[in-house]
């Protein structure tokens, strides 16, 4: 694995956690200071680093359980791969977007705040997507530029219910500041033998998306998280909002990388949102596979 270029040192992340001890409040500076960039112009895409996994228990990648276990392995791999050509920003829990930028890692990219981890890997109560992270509020006073959520809707599940509600307070509190409510949807359900998986058909993605746009007052600031499934012509046509490609954890990212390609090619696609698949790649080559992915989304939007 090449982590050198931008891997920090031992007493780099010392001195974090003697920040975090000692002076508590440079984070809240280093958010006042930042260096922001704007949202894409007509034809742009998006390369989004995503990183709020651990936040719900999500530490494994592929057959590696605890691949995201180690915190400073992680902002290793999201300092290299911030650091690469063409990536726009990150997606990441409060914790990790803060280490960042007391790393100065942030400076002129696009920052979301990852607002509802409540629903951890395997609980009973997973499909209970409480918000526990960021919201609208921490989101505008911390100048990110908008928020995300996952929505995960399971029609056998009272849960669910409560996770629509309050998907669409935090869509209405991020709208009323004029900041981006990136909504993940998936129709999901829950085997016999408890795990929830998420219904890919391009059926069922076309209709979380019909409900994830309707949510909060105004859809004026939504943009939708959403996968790269079969039939993704069809797919795109329920929707006029702009989509981003979630990456997930591809057991076969050559074949992710040619979905993500065809899909990009649609106009109402704006770009990639992707983790695991490009910070823990097969062969541990984050430079390569993050380069990669920019390459795809450049190429749809020249």
């Amino acid at each position: 694995m090449t982590l050198s270029v931008t891997a920090a040192g031992p007493t780099d992340y010392e001195r974090l956690t003697h920040i975090r001890a000692t002076r508590p409040g440079e984070i809240a500076a280093a958010a006042a200071r930042r260096e922001r960039r704007g949202l894409p112009a007509e034809g742009e895409r998006l390369l989004i680093i995503a990183a709020d996994h651990p936040a719900r228990g999500a530490l494994g990648v592929r057959d590696r359980p605890l691949a995201m276990a180690s915190r400073t392995d992680l902002l290793d791999r999201l300092r290299l791969a911030l650091s690469r050509p063409g990536v726009d920003g990150i997606l990441a829990s409060p914790d990790v977007l803060e280490d960042l930028l007391l790393l100065g890692a942030l400076e002129g990219k696009l920052a979301f705040g990852s607002m509802n981890r409540g629903g951890l890997q395997g609980s009973v109560f997973e499909m209970d997507d409480r918000f526990t992270g960021f919201d609208a509020d921490s989101i505008d006073a911390m100048r990110l530029d908008g928020g995300k959520m996952l929505c995960r809707i399971d029609p056998s599940d009272h849960a669910t219910v409560a996770t629509l509600e309050s998907c669409a307070k935090a869509v209405t509190g991020l709208a009323r500041r004029r900041l981006v409510a990136m909504v993940e949807p998936f129709w999901s359900l829950r085997s016999e033998s408890g795990v929830v998986r998420n219904d890919l058909s391009p059926d069922a993605v076309i209709r979380s998306i019909s409900i994830a746009q309707a949510l909060g007052v105004t859809s004026a600031y939504t943009w939708l998280k959403i996968p790269a499934v079969a039939e993704m012509e069809r797919v795109m046509a329920a929707t006029t909002l702009p989509a981003l490609l979630l990456g997930g954890d591809p057991p076969d990212i050559d074949a992710a990388y040619a979905d993500w390609h065809r899909a990009l090619s649609l106009p109402g696609v704006r770009g990639l949102v992707v983790g695991r698949a490009l910070l823990y790649p097969p062969d541990d080559d984050v430079a390569t596979a993050v380069d990669g992915a920019a390459t795809l989304v450049r190429e749809a939007g020249a």
